[in-house]
């Protein structure tokens, strides 16, 4: 598993976690950098990722919401939640990540993580987002 892999992962698991706990995912984010609870540092990448994420979490979910066709961001699974976050989040506000790798990214997550439903749902939702883009960024 690639560096970034690993990365988008933990960023996963503490979007995940801020979500569940019903606390601020930034604050969480600084906790564990702080007082790491696993021997593995919290890499970088997911440190930008959590803070992105946060940063254009409105937008983000009112697109998701947009082009889910009838899913409220609530109805989702948490876990298809957090990885869309992050899918939409490299695909809109991270131009190091090209869109394709954002996509196969977030399905081989929902694929390793979630629902037998949610590779294909992510898939579907991302794509649209890439095919918005152009008209999502004005």
């Amino acid at each position: 598993m690639g560096a970034r892999t690993k990365a988008r992962k933990r960023a996963a698991d503490l979007l995940f976690e801020a979500e569940q706990r019903r606390w601020d995912a930034v604050r969480l984010l600084r906790d564990r950098i702080e007082t790491p609870v696993s021997e593995s540092p919290v890499p970088q990448y997911a440190a930008d990722i959590v803070e992105g994420v946060v940063a254009h979490r409105e937008r983000i979910d009112e697109l998701l919401e947009t082009y889910s066709n009838g899913w409220t961001i609530e109805r989702m699974p948490a876990v298809d939640r957090a990885l869309l976050r992050i899918g939409a989040w490299e695909i809109l506000f991270n131009d190091d990540v090209p869109d394709a790798v954002a996509i196969d990214e977030a399905v081989d997550l929902a694929a390793q993580l979630s629902t037998d439903d949610s590779p294909s749902f992510v898939n579907g939702l991302l794509g649209r987002i890439v095919e918005l883009k152009p008209t999502l960024l004005i």
